[in-house]
């Protein structure tokens, strides 16, 4: 990899900045999922056990106004991470001033150091300023200067440019990539630039316009595209197939019919779909071949469909998949999705990647999690960087 990484820094007694993606779900200071603090340890573990003072800044929610602050503090972040690390975690409730900058002066080698919401700093003094999200100048300017290097490892924001992630790095004389951040470069990234084929990338969720950058970019590497969920008769309609009460984006039509055009074979469409007259797990449905009847809606790919998707991915020497084949969260029309996710998990000969909420999901419920190469840790980061963008988070770091 051409970034510089954790392991090529000596770490020894120096103040490590590290910017991490602690943004769990919270409710009433109750983390629902610890996942990304997880995600996160090996980084924190090496920087401890090779003598840094580990200073950690994350984002946690989104903070527009004063009230947002008290249910969105880091403390029971912190206090999770130090069960998880099995050793004291220093908490300290600000994000600028002398109880920070001397709590940083007291850290010995090898201590971890949570710092206050970096979005606290968004609020100042009642008013909605974004000093972090829109990366104030002066702020990455004094966080930069309470440590010697800088770490980051927070692939979820790294299609943003914040205070916490470029601004420091702008200021900074060394930035390297944690591991975590390393290994989204090396899978997502090598997918995109240096994939080893067949390549396959499987695409759902609700909206075309939501995916098309990914199409545009991955049609010109990818050996086949697979197309699932909602988008699914945005497409079908552009076709001038029938397709009832489903989901579509009329002002996207012509542009479907553009990237068929283009696409030619390397796109493939479900070719039958679950339908029901409502949008309502309960409500009586069927799978039908083609065109969707007047009066009812497709929720899911039918089985057909899935066999064919399978058919396509059994060689493939890469996949990518980003985006649920159905409504995902309606246990009726969740089957496509699963069945693709259980699918992946016996492709041992493949580099396989998964992104996106639900594809995600539905990897770790079918339990097959572990049995793919990686399970990227950012939705809208791992979608820019699918569409080839570049993401100003990783183009801050240092090359080696």
């Amino acid at each position: 990899m051409a970034k510089l990484t954790v392991s090529d820094l000596d770490l020894k007694g120096k103040k490590v900045l590290m910017r991490v993606d602690f943004n769990v779900p919270i409710k009433d200071g109750v983390i629902g999922n610890d996942n990304r603090i997880v995600a996160a340890l090996p980084t924190i573990k090496y920087v401890s056990e090779h003598g840094g003072k580990a200073i950690l800044l994350s984002h946690l929610g989104r903070i527009k106004k004063e009230d947002d602050k008290p249910g969105l503090s880091m403390r029971p972040v912190a206090e999770r991470l130090s069960n998880l690390l099995n050793k004291p975690v220093t908490f300290v409730p600000t994000t600028e001033g002398s109880q920070l900058e001397d709590a940083i002066d007291g850290l010995s080698d090898g201590d971890v150091l949570v710092m206050e919401n970096t979005r606290y700093e968004d609020v100042k003094n009642g008013e909605y300023v974004k000093r972090e999200s829109g990366n104030d100048p002066e702020l990455g300017k004094y966080w930069a200067s309470l440590g010697d290097v800088f770490v980051n490892d927070a692939f979820g924001t790294a299609h943003r440019s914040h205070a916490s992630n470029v601004g420091i790095a702008s200021n900074m004389g060394q930035t390297a990539a944690g591991f975590l951040m390393e290994k989204e470069i090396k899978f997502i990234g090598g997918a995109v630039d240096n994939p080893e084929h067949p390549f396959v990338a499987i695409l759902g969720g609700a909206k075309v316009s939501d995916k098309i950058g990914v199409i545009d970019n991955l049609l010109a590497k990818a050996d086949k595209i697979l197309i699932g969920g909602g988008m699914t008769y945005t497409f079908y309609a552009a076709k001038g197939m029938k397709i009832g009460n489903s989901l579509v984006e009329k002002d996207k039509i012509d542009l479907a019919k553009e990237i068929l055009d283009k696409a030619g074979d390397k796109l493939v469409l479900p070719t039958d779909s679950v339908v029901a007259e409502k949008f309502d797990n309960d409500a009586a449905h069927k799978t039908v071949d083609g065109d969707i009847p007047d009066g009812y809606m497709a929720l899911d790919i039918g089985p057909k469909s899935v066999a064919e998707f399978e058919d396509v991915l059994k060689s493939a020497k890469t996949v990518v998949w980003n985006g649920p084949m159905g409504v995902f969260e309606m246990s009726n029309y969740a089957e496509g999705t699963l069945e693709i996710g259980k699918f992946l998990g016996t492709l041992t000969e493949a580099k396989t990647i998964v992104g996106g909420g639900d594809s995600t999901a539905a990897v770790q419920q079918l339990g097959v999690a572990d049995k793919l190469s990686h399970i990227s840790t950012g939705g809208g980061a791992s979608l820019e960087y699918l569409e080839g963008k570049t993401l100003p988070g990783i183009a801050a770091i240092s090359d080696k």
